[in-house]
């Protein structure tokens, strides 16, 4: 058995393998960039070594620095975990060389699947059902847009060395495939320094089935059942769940055969999947389930399958590493439950699923099965790598019961001030389709505007903003007598001002809208059969609904106090201030810019919401600012 670990990635999956490997006994050692030296799997490992700058390209894809890392601290295998490093065929091969065990496949296995032509040649070969295309030598536009002719439309145009959505483009009519054709072949190239495509037919109601396999240097193969991954959205897996609904026991055998089957073509050791594409046009069938590509490595939605069967993946991969043989039989094993995962991105669906970044000043999971993180609270969602804060994984008896665990979770959960898409989860999971099991590839396309939350706070979540800010006002702002008035009545106000509106919240009417939920819990409130929760912090509230996250800026005022505006304009991300037009004391006009903020390599300018003055300027060039930081305070042009 390996007695020490390095492990070549980062975050939540560096996180999981050092879990297992600790289990184990066996010693670990960590890789961080400038970026993660203070992160999480960094400070879980029994040791840690830096290799270079923030970028990935600088860091965590630089092999060499990775091996002599490994030799440096007497480690005795390296794991790539998933991306980066992991399908390299040329690091695994380099690991090897260097005396060091590979934990994944033979890189000659690697290479077999690596380029999508040559995998569905092979697959052909060995008898497994490939989706009908053209993937021939002869790559002129005339060759390729005759055979796509001859397939017939909409088809499909992939890069042979695409990954992740990049160098794909789907093409309706025949007047269009020249242009996309073009746009698909720049794509690749600028992505993978390869231009070469193959065209497939495309699946009007394709549902993305896999299945896991695993493989040992003794010549055996076993698959671990299959999983659903068809809601995505730009190509890329947002939901994922085992046993994939609507198989019946029939087409499980016929798709897990052909997994198999393709797995032993390969001579295929330690963990990989088999992706399917299925026409889900006539529910799932084994005749219409074909083979897609192979991903040779741990996939990112493992744990779902390991929740159904009960067995440890990573484990495995470090015995059949070890040579050991795999620990179980095919007969041996079985799906228990229904399993389901999210994963929790840091970025703001309201803003075109912009990524969002920065500190995690609060962050807290709801009720889960198991949560897969690389972050805690007070740690940072860097900008340099993937944006996943975690992956929320249930699992129960039955799929509707693992779904509203799911959402239950998600709705529970508090991030700030870094947005999560956590709330458009919710919707996702709650969609009449989804919970019916009538999903394929474009449910989230077609869904469109009705998963996405605006992120504008309704009156309930103000009413609740309303009573943490007036419970928590300290004492010298007389907050037990606001709204104390000589001969008139008691009336207790809060100011507050929310994404550029403010409001004056009349307490009784906040009171009224919702029930505080027990003394030892004073920031939690039900309103409509809903939990809504949230801290102040200062003169700032947070309050968190349906996993959705709001700020405020509050003042508490009593009767007669000044009214206030809604000219407050904040930070929408964390971000830079590239450029300032205005200053304080200037005049400007409704719609007029006030500055531009840069998130993410983006520009976004902000404008005034109506004529007036420029009465209050924080914001600086150059500076850094925070979501929800007031920047400028517009003062409305007097009638």
């Amino acid at each position: 058995m390996i007695k020490s670990l390095l492990i070549a990635n980062r975050g939540e999956i560096a996180c999981r393998i050092i879990r297992t490997a600790r289990a184990m006994g066996i010693r670990t050692v960590a890789v961080h960039s400038d970026a993660d030296a203070k992160s999480l799997h960094v400070r879980m490992a029994d040791e840690a070594v830096h290799i270079g700058p923030s970028p990935a390209a600088e860091s965590y894809l630089i092999g060499d620095r990775i091996i002599a890392a490994a030799k440096d601290t007497g480690a005795e295998a390296i794991h790539p975990g998933y991306g980066f490093l992991s399908e390299n065929a040329a690091f695994a091969q380099a690991v090897i060389d260097a005396g060091l065990v590979w934990v994944g496949p033979k890189p000659a296995s690697i290479n077999a699947m690596g380029l999508k032509d040559a995998a569905k040649a092979l697959m052909a070969e060995a008898g497994v059902p490939v989706t009908p295309g053209y993937m021939g030598d002869d790559q002129s536009d005339e060759r390729l847009k005759a055979e796509a002719d001859a397939i017939g439309y909409p088809v499909l145009i992939k890069a042979v060395a695409g990954g992740g959505g990049k160098g794909m483009r789907k093409v309706d009519a025949e007047g269009d495939f020249l242009a996309a054709l073009q746009s698909c072949r720049r794509e690749a190239q600028a992505s993978f320094g390869n231009d070469v495509v193959l065209i497939e037919k495309f699946i009007l109601s394709p549902r993305h089935i896999e299945v896991q396999v695993f493989g040992d240097s003794h010549g055996n193969v076993v698959h671990l059942f299959e999983r659903d991954c068809s809601l995505q959205r730009r190509h890329q897996k947002v939901i994922e769940e085992a046993p994939a609904p609507g198989m019946d026991a029939e087409t499980r055998d016929a798709i897990c055969a052909a997994a198999v089957k393709a797995a032993q073509a390969v001579n295929y050791e330690g963990a990989g999947t088999i992706e399917f594409i299925a026409d889900a046009s006539e529910g799932l069938r084994g005749d219409r389930t074909w083979f897609m590509e192979m991903n040779t490595r741990l996939q990112v939605e493992h744990p779902v399958t390991e929740e159904i069967t009960g067995v440890d993946l990573v484990e495995w991969q470090l015995r059949v590493a070890s040579g050991e043989p795999i620990p179980m039989r095919q007969d041996e094993l079985s799906i228990h439950g229904h399993a389901i995962e999210a994963r929790l991105y840091a970025e703001d669906p309201a803003s075109g699923f912009l990524p969002s970044t920065g500190r995690l000043d609060h962050l807290s999971f709801g009720l889960a099965t198991r949560i897969e993180t690389g972050v805690e609270e007070g740690g940072q969602v860097s900008p340099f790598y993937d944006p996943m804060i975690a992956k929320v994984v249930c699992h129960a008896e039955d799929r509707d019961s693992a779904i509203d665990d799911l959402v239950a979770s998600l709705a529970d959960t508090e991030v700030w001030p870094v947005r999560t898409n956590a709330g458009f989860l919710v919707r996702a999971l709650d969609a009449d389709d989804f919970r019916d099991g009538v999903l394929d590839t474009g449910f989230i396309e077609r869904h469109g505007d009705d998963l996405v939350p605006d992120g504008v706070a309704d009156d309930m979540v103000w009413n609740v903003a309303a009573r943490i800010a007036y419970g928590d006002a300290p004492a010298e702002t007389g907050a037990g007598l606001a709204g104390f008035r000589l001969n008139a009545p008691v009336r207790r106000t809060v100011w507050l001002s929310h994404r550029g509106e403010g409001r004056l919240v009349d307490m009784a009417e906040a009171e009224a809208d919702s029930t505080a939920v027990g003394e030892m819990m004073p920031d939690f409130f039900s309103t409509d059969d809903t939990l809504v929760t949230g801290y102040a912090d200062g003169d700032h509230v947070v309050v968190f609904a349906d996993g959705m996250g709001y700020g405020f800026d509050t003042v508490v005022r009593g009767s007669g106090s000044g009214a206030a505006h809604d000219g407050d304009i904040v930070a929408p991300m964390p971000g830079k201030v590239i450029a300032l037009d205005v200053a304080e004391g200037d005049e400007v006009q409704e719609g007029q810019r006030l500055m531009v903020l840069e998130a993410m390599k983006m520009e976004h300018a902000l404008t005034a919401p109506f004529d007036g003055t420029v009465a209050d300027l924080a914001a600086v060039v150059g500076g850094q600012v925070e979501v929800e930081a007031l920047l400028v305070r517009i003062e409305p042009k007097e009638e």
